[in-house]
């Protein structure tokens, strides 16, 4: 089989050898390719494109894999550029795949392969997010004021808030064309299911889980050893990711718990680092800068950058808890990296996030926007490995007969994780579903 993969970037194996920076998003993607090369499977011959700022010329490397590059304008994924289409056009002429397979729906380079390959029986999108929906959840929780003005960065580049949305709206009917037009998806919960369905009522749906990054299958979350009161958020550089919502919970928790403190991995956005970054600071950075002063919360939140996998392992590690406090997801790995290393989690609930972690068992899940519930989730966590604390001075919330329950969340959270992200599981479902396909004439 010659499967041509269509990537959002480049794979970290091959971004090494082009010098190329592979990001730190899209881990699963990695956690994939690691498996697929490393099995060196004859039956299955892989080529790569993917966006690379520029045109690369073909590429093969000790993995036996052709890699193509693209130019794609990335900073407005809300606009369609036909040029896409040929370019695709060259590299199916070139690589002749029996079937294409892309990873993920955001952007117009989805549309143009779908369009240029124009097989949908032997045509594979795996859903990740939805912009479609994600729009729709886009303001929550936000207040009018912020939504409708425009910061000078925001000005300049008219790109407001609600411009934001606005864009992911239009990306969003690219998505629907291009699943309209497919003959397959993969998916992994009740609510891509339902959305593609939504789509294409004829499309073939296949159920497939992810696959982590490596590092992550290895360590294991210990209370005695994690930063007391800490909360780890993996991204907040949008509004979907809500992190205003856990700003807004942090004066509650503060009460209970004076020593708690975020911790966020990503871009900053709030213009913490000089002038420079001030004025190019758009609303919604404001916001949470905003938020940050009003509640005091200075010493109380640490953004730490963009970290690689590592980094995020022991981010993860070092934390009392692991918040999702997002307004809209499909699976969000960050939930399932906090559970297969056994990070006690709490997630809003959204999109398919609770086909991932089952609440009052592997975690808790509390209703989107609900800033009292996010907080009260956070304090009964503390509460949980607080209660035999002698020195604490203040009375416990969470009930007695709840404490061992809590306490056995990352435990269960872990085993469900291990089966949902299970290399093995997940590389041979992906050859089935390979092999199923290629044999549509």
């Amino acid at each position: 089989m010659r499967v041509l993969w269509l990537c959002n970037r480049c794979l970290p194996v091959i971004a090494a050898h082009l010098n190329m920076d592979a990001g730190n998003k899209e881990g699963w993607l990695a956690g994939l390719s690691e498996r697929i090369l490393a099995e060196k499977n004859d039956e299955l011959t892989l080529g790569v494109c993917f966006p690379a700022g520029k045109e690369l010329a073909e590429w093969k490397g000790e993995y036996e894999v052709t890699a193509y590059g693209f130019y794609e304008d990335l900073g407005h994924p809300e606009k369609y550029d036909e040029a896409l289409e040929v370019r695709m056009q060259e590299i199916v002429d070139d690589f002749k795949p029996d079937m294409v397979h892309i990873f993920g729906t955001e952007f117009p380079h989805t549309l143009a392969m779908v369009k240029a390959f124009n097989n949908p029986q032997r045509m594979l999108i795996g859903i990740q997010g939805l912009c479609f929906v994600y729009a729709d959840a886009y303001l929550e929780g936000l207040p009018d004021e912020v939504i409708k003005r425009s910061t000078l960065r925001d000005f300049l580049k008219k790109d407001n808030i609600l411009e934001q949305q606005k864009k992911f709206y239009r990306r969003g009917a690219y998505e629907q064309k291009a699943l309209a037009l497919t003959g397959n998806v993969t998916g992994r919960t009740d609510w891509d299911r339902h959305y593609t369905a939504e789509c294409n009522a004829n499309v073939n749906y296949y159920f497939m889980n992810e696959t982590l990054r490596s590092n992550f299958y290895e360590g294991q979350w210990d209370y005695k050893k994690c930063e007391k009161y800490s909360i780890f958020v993996s991204q907040g550089d949008y509004p979907i990711k809500g992190l205003h919502f856990l700003l807004r919970a942090m004066k509650d928790i503060l009460e209970e718990y004076p020593e708690s403190k975020i911790y966020v991995s990503g871009n900053c956005i709030t213009g913490d680092d000089g002038l420079k970054k001030k004025v190019k600071m758009a609303s919604y950075g404001k916001y949470l800068r905003e938020l940050i002063e009003k509640n005091s919360l200075q010493e109380h939140i640490v953004f730490l950058g963009n970290l690689d996998a590592e980094q995020m392992k022991q981010r993860y590690l070092s934390s009392n808890v692991f918040v999702s406090p997002s307004t809209m997801e499909n699976s969000p790995n960050s939930v399932g990296e906090a559970m297969i290393l056994g990070v006690p989690v709490i997630s809003s609930r959204v999109g398919g996030v609770h086909n991932l972690l089952e609440d009052g068992k592997e975690g808790i899940l509390y209703e989107p926007t609900n800033v009292q519930a996010l907080a009260n989730a956070v304090i009964k966590v503390f509460d949980a490995y607080e209660y035999e604390d002698a020195s604490r001075m203040r009375p416990i919330r969470v009930k007695e007969e709840e404490i061992e329950e809590i306490r056995m969340y990352p435990e269960n959270a872990r085993k469900h994780a291990m089966e949902t992200h299970n290399p093995d599981t997940n590389y041979h479902r992906l050859l089935e579903i390979y092999e199923d396909i290629c044999k549509c004439e």
